[in-house]
């Protein structure tokens, strides 16, 4: 006899409980709540701040090298500082709105100190981020211990806590930066005005030491400077590669100061047009680059319009000219004033003449050449100028005269 099959019963699936309606203070309550939780955890965390503190500090020392220094150097100061934050932070959680004003300020005060005591800014956000997590972490154990149902209520205000962290470390980072600005403005404008100094001769000897260390320059050895002058971008290419210098750059010159033992090494040819270099005679001892300024500055003047390069050293008469044009005008007029009488074109071919004729060593051949005319016609217009000015060009304190009085005339000239 067979056994009756009975079909098996599949239960049928339970209809899902309708949700309840939610009402406009579910949220609410539910956030009041998380508060109430929250608030209770916080009050003791403010009770318990010294050891909150050195527990963060604890950290720091063992996970922050860069904040080692300042513990083992500071360590009172640090203690107050992470004690402060840590005070505002918590008291943020209590008194959002009321405690908001002054946390921002505490945060944007480390923020500036640190950077002005060179603390990196990764450490400084690192231990903003490590002294959140402590907070955090302390609300939640706090709770675990006290009321154990509640911590699932600390989810509704993690958001809340993780945003003052983000947001003070936002404002840390601004702080910090803001003031890296200030203070590199502020090295680079001592900078300037210590270089300016030195230049003028104005740099006290007392000061010396620290415009060798803002410099980056030894206080002894010798020292030259080179006065360019033409468009600002050309302007340091006349530097030869691989020589050391400090610019100081001007509107009109830039200036360089140049550690050398002589001045033959230091500029290369100023190939540019419209880019003029004068280099100074070298000087001895930081103390004594005004002078040197003053004779790049000579230098400089004798450059040609058009570009070029002029070492002083090679150009000593025309320097003793133009570093005294009150007195090289006189000596002009003395030597060469007979000539005004003259006609504008018969003077200018005798002057013409004279000054060809120094600049072949005084070979009347050379001249001629270079003149386009007979030995005997530069013979001729230099006989005229003797008898003329009463000079004679056979006599050597006459002909340096007449030398100088024709560099005047040209160089005053222009």
């Amino acid at each position: 006899m067979h056994q009756a099959l009975r079909p098996r019963a599949v239960p049928r699936p339970k209809a899902a409980p309708a949700p309840r309606p939610r009402t406009g203070r579910g949220r609410p309550l539910i956030d009041a709540e998380a508060l109430r939780v929250l608030h209770r955890a916080a009050r003791v965390l403010l009770d318990d701040l010294p050891q909150l503190t050195d527990r963060l500090l604890a950290l720091l020392r063992e996970q922050e090298p860069a904040y080692r220094s300042c513990l083992d150097n500071d360590p009172a100061g640090t203690w107050q500082e992470t004690h402060r934050s840590l005070r505002h932070s918590v008291s943020s959680l209590l008194d959002p709105r009321g405690a908001r004003d002054a946390a921002r300020r505490c945060t944007w005060a480390i923020g500036a100190n640190r950077a002005e005591q060179g603390l990196p800014l990764d450490a400084l956000l690192h231990a903003f981020r490590l002294g959140g997590s402590l907070v955090w972490q302390d609300l939640v154990d706090e709770t675990s211990r006290t009321a154990p149902e509640d911590v699932r209520l600390l989810v509704h205000v993690a958001s809340d806590v993780w945003d003052f962290v983000d947001e003070h470390c936002t404002l840390l980072a601004e702080a910090y930066r803001q003031t890296e600005r200030q203070l590199a403005w502020r090295r680079e404008n001592r900078v300037r005005l210590l270089a300016a100094a030195l230049l003028d001769g104005t740099s006290r000897i007392a000061d010396l030491p620290e415009t060798a260390a803002a410099l980056d320059l030894p206080e002894q050895g010798r020292y030259v400077v080179v006065a360019v002058a033409g468009p600002p971008e050309r302007r340091t290419a006349v530097i030869a590669p691989g020589v050391r210098v400090h610019w100081h750059p001007g509107a009109e010159v830039d200036y360089g100061i140049v550690p050398a033992p002589d001045e033959h090494a230091v500029v290369a040819a100023a190939e540019d047009a419209g880019v003029r270099a004068g280099v100074g005679s070298a000087v001895d001892g930081l103390a004594a680059v005004g002078d040197a300024r003053r004779l790049a500055d000579i230098a400089l003047g004798l450059c040609p319009e058009g570009g070029g390069t002029i070492r002083l050293t090679d150009h000593l008469p025309e320097a003793l000219v133009v570093s005294s044009p009150e007195l090289a005008t006189a000596l002009a007029d003395r030597v060469l004033g007979p000539l005004a009488d003259l006609d504008a074109a018969d003077a200018e071919v005798l002057l013409d003449t004279l000054a060809t004729w120094l600049a072949c060593d005084g070979s009347a051949q050379r001249a001629s050449r270079r003149l386009y005319c007979h030995r005997n016609t530069v013979l001729n217009r230099l006989r005229r100028y003797e008898q003329l000015t009463g000079r004679s060009l056979s006599r050597p304190t006459d002909l340096i005269e007449v030398a100088l009085a024709l560099t005047a005339h040209r160089l005053l000239r222009r």
